[in-house]
């Protein structure tokens, strides 16, 4: 949740994103986050470690002086609990008086071919769980604050998601298959909440901006896909070396061997992080509570020519089989014929 500094405040609650917290606390914005507990207690994940540095910034004196602390809170929500939710929705509007925008940005990656996610119980609980953290919660969140916002005929919510709504990639299929259902739920909501003045946004980013940022969860390895899809290998190698060395062993040898699930967020330096994130983090602050905010955007050159390909593919293998599809009309009306324009 935050709080803009212009004549006409915007009030946002969103799930824990520290870069952009830390941008609109610069920007005078009133900043409240849900915090999953099991990541905010966990001693060894990065993403809590991140939440106490900042907590600790925002009581420093300089910081004070600026009203960092009085414009920042943290409440503990698990977004797969209904109830948690409503509770976030209530505390944040007893703290700050009202909501203007909803960011949804929980997310993780299972990564794992659709064979090895379908290996034993272990591996069929990640197909859950990825739904669980990309879909399920997000839903929740907004179920909870749509009755407010319709009562008070106005907000934004805003989901951040990935070219993967678009694309299909090999090796991170149940990622893939989560974004496109969030992504057509938010297509068919934003035409429920239109009438009330609500707006939605689906900020897609390029698919490792969500999956270097996240908790990855590797499914273990089969035998036949070692040598299988280029891709699969690529995109597995790529975030097994991000994960620290005694971990890539463990996930390409021990896993495959035992059948053991690897859960663990990228090792990556701030550097790094600030270059992964930093577009998106523009993107979402520049966004936010605009007056005619798009219903997507999508953020990066690479991304947007990944796009672009994909509907110039899809439009010429339309285009291919168009007398195909329109054979099965059973009455032939004047209508019919622009399906035909172009050939």
């Amino acid at each position: 949740m935050y709080l803009t500094s212009s004549m006409v405040s915007n009030i946002w609650l969103s799930p824990i994103s520290i870069r952009l917290i830390r941008k609109l606390l610069g920007h005078g914005e009133y900043v409240a986050v849900g915090l999953r507990p099991i990541e905010l207690d966990s001693k060894d994940e990065g993403i809590s470690n991140e939440y106490w540095e900042l907590v600790n910034e925002c009581q420093n004196e300089n910081r004070q002086a600026e009203g960092w602390k009085d414009r920042f809170r943290g409440i503990r929500c698990e977004g797969r609990a209904m109830s948690h939710c409503d509770a976030a929705i209530a505390e944040t509007i007893k703290i700050f008086g009202r909501i203007d925008i909803l960011l949804c940005c929980t997310s993780e990656g299972v990564v794992g071919t659709i064979e090895e996610l379908a290996l034993n119980q272990a591996t069929k609980s990640l197909v859950q769980d990825q739904f669980e953290s990309i879909l399920y919660s997000h839903i929740n969140y907004i179920k909870a604050i749509l009755p407010y916002f319709r009562d008070k005929n106005n907000g934004h919510i805003m989901v951040l998601s990935s070219i993967c709504g678009h694309l299909g990639s090999p090796g991170i299929s149940m990622f893939c298959a989560a974004t496109r259902a969030l992504e057509g739920y938010c297509d068919s909501l934003a035409y429920e909440i239109a009438p009330f003045n609500v707006k939605l946004t689906i900020i897609q980013t390029n698919e490792e901006v969500i999956l270097l940022s996240s908790r990855l969860k590797f499914a273990p390895r089969q035998e036949p896909y070692e040598n299988g899809h280029k891709s699969v290998i690529k995109l597995r190698n790529i975030l097994t070396n991000v994960i620290d060395g005694d971990l890539k062993t463990t996930i390409d040898e021990t896993t495959r061997d035992n059948g053991l699930t690897i859960s663990k967020y990228p090792c990556l330096s701030d550097e790094a992080r600030d270059k992964l994130v930093m577009e998106t983090v523009f993107a979402l602050y520049k966004i936010g509570g605009h007056v005619n905010p798009p219903i997507r955007h999508i953020v990066g050159h690479e991304a947007v020519a990944s796009v672009k390909e994909r509907l110039k593919n899809a439009s010429e293998e339309l285009e291919d089989y168009v007398r195909v599809g329109c054979s099965v009309d059973i009455l032939k009306e004047e209508s019919s014929q622009a399906a035909y324009v172009g050939e």
